[in-house]
């Protein structure tokens, strides 16, 4: 091992440092959260410029975060095994390139394909980041605070991105939310290599390369069925085929997985009930996310006629909910735990969405907003359990690895939220999409109500419990 690069137990705190890494970290976040939500007010704008259908709209949404899903275990586990900041200053490399090409691409196609290599570049930032902060902040509360203010940076990027991206669209073009991602990837990658010090994991996992395919060809083609529905039907050949492929994908890699001695996907993980709580909300909640920003900028701009600025700065107070929510959420977790915020945030979200349910041309501006906060809130709230749940209860040798589960559940989850809510929304010929479908408002605050399960039955003394066992099935595995 070079002498540069140091175990995980050998990193000693220095709080001037630690905040200069988690600063660094926070960057590589936002550029990614927020890219994900960012598009989706340039969505009409590229409609128009590249012309291009319902379906082209949510694939070059879903090819970003479809990529991001398959890709982020792997990326964890290479991390771990290579070392996280080279791994870390790589997927900057690759999301600047991405960005680049997005910026200058000549056709609907040619944005996709650039969409999926920023995505694979983004796959080395979050997960690999929230492992560097994990190995960094080694005192519980400490790192209970440092992993709020990720997650209060996670809220404010999804948030933001729409505010920014209106700004950009409507006073420099659809391309420009692609150059903004430039200077700061590169500042990035060079405070990187200057900050954060290389680790990693003792005894990392070998690649499962197998368990890697069958996810890419499970998320895949149950995507690809869901968008393809509308237009083509549920009973056609094409789509019973992908959804047929899909479960058999999902089937195969629960067997593979429970065979291997080291898997891409350690099932253990998910016998702790806090750690199998936050990725049911991490797919419930993002899920209800992506599919509120698609259906909502469709609304503001093709229904109500607003300019994509006018657009995005609708959702300014959905963005200052999120920002004020999440801190507070971070600040709750690390003092009383994950219980409470879950509690608020149910309810929120659910009341949130459901006040978008009825939309037409009329719908008072007073109602949007209300309904803009209220979600935001509830989302503010969401994302320090669950990043806090994912790695508090594991090893830290293995917290790329348990980091990337947690950030996988929520990129499946906004994947599916706007295949599934642009699906229901699409009219039979699969050729446009109503924005006001009750149904599909429906579906999003019940998604959003469900944040409630996992924070009655993940939290509490029984659930710690079961962390506490599962940590102890890991501990003859690694330090």
């Amino acid at each position: 091992m070079s002498n540069r690069v140091r175990p995980v137990t050998a990193m000693e705190p220095d709080p001037r440092r630690q905040r200069a890494i988690l600063a660094v970290c926070c960057i590589s976040l936002l550029l990614v959260s927020m890219d994900a939500t960012i598009v989706n007010v340039a969505l009409p704008s590229v409609q128009r410029d590249l012309h291009a259908s319902v379906s082209g709209l949510q694939w070059t949404v879903d090819a970003y975060t479809l990529v991001l899903a398959s890709l982020l275990i792997l990326s964890g586990s290479a991390a771990d095994r290579f070392g996280r900041r080279r791994v870390f200053r790589s997927g900057l490399c690759l999301f600047t390139l991405g960005s680049l090409l997005c910026s200058v691409a000549p056709s609907l196609d040619c944005l996709i394909a650039f969409r999926m290599i920023q995505a694979v570049g983004g796959s080395m930032l979050n997960p690999v980041a929230l492992s560097i902060i994990a190995n960094t902040f080694t005192v519980p509360r400490e790192r209970a605070w440092a992993i709020g203010v990720w997650g209060g940076v996670a809220g404010v990027s999804f948030a933001v991105g729409p505010v920014l991206g209106g700004v950009l669209v409507s006073s420099v073009g659809w391309r420009s939310i692609f150059w903004i991602n430039v200077p700061v990837g590169v500042a990035a990658m060079i405070l990187a290599g200057r900050i954060i010090p290389e680790s990693r994991a003792p005894r990392p996992r070998r690649p499962d390369w197998g368990a890697q395919f069958l996810i890419l060809t499970f998320l895949a083609s149950l995507t690809y069925a869901i968008i393809a529905a509308p237009a083509d039907g549920w009973s056609s050949g094409t789509v019973v085929a992908l959804v047929a492929v899909s479960l058999l994908a999902a089937t195969a890699l629960l067997v593979l997985e429970s065979r291997r001695r080291e898997p891409l996907i350690d099932l253990r993980f998910f016998r702790s009930a806090p750690f199998t709580g936050a990725t049911f909300t991490a797919v419930a909640a993002f899920f209800a996310l992506g599919g509120f920003l698609f259906l909502n900028t469709l609304y503001l701009q093709n229904v109500r006629g607003y300019s994509a600025a006018h657009a995005g700065l609708l959702t300014v107070p959905m963005a200052a909910a999120m920002g004020l929510a999440a801190p507070l959420s971070g600040r709750l977790v690390a003092n009383r735990g994950p219980r409470l915020p879950l509690m608020l945030a149910a309810p929120a979200l659910a009341l949130g969405a459901s006040l978008l349910i009825g939309l037409n041309l009329h719908t008072p501006l007073l109602r949007l907003l209300v309904g803009y906060i209220l979600f935001g809130a509830g989302f503010g709230l969401v994302n320090a359990p669950i990043s806090n749940a994912a790695v508090s209860g594991m090893p830290r040798a293995q917290a790329g690895v348990a980091g990337a589960v947690a950030s996988t559940s929520r990129q499946i989850g906004a994947t599916l939220g706007v295949a599934v809510t642009g699906s229901i929304a699409a009219v039979a010929s699969g050729s446009t999409v109503d924005p006001t479908s009750a149904l599909a408002w429906i579906l999003i605050a019940a998604c959003g109500l469900s944040v409630l399960v996992p924070a009655i039955v993940s939290t509490g003394p029984w659930a710690t419990g079961t962390a506490e066992r599962t940590r102890a099935l890991f501990a003859s595995d690694w330090p």
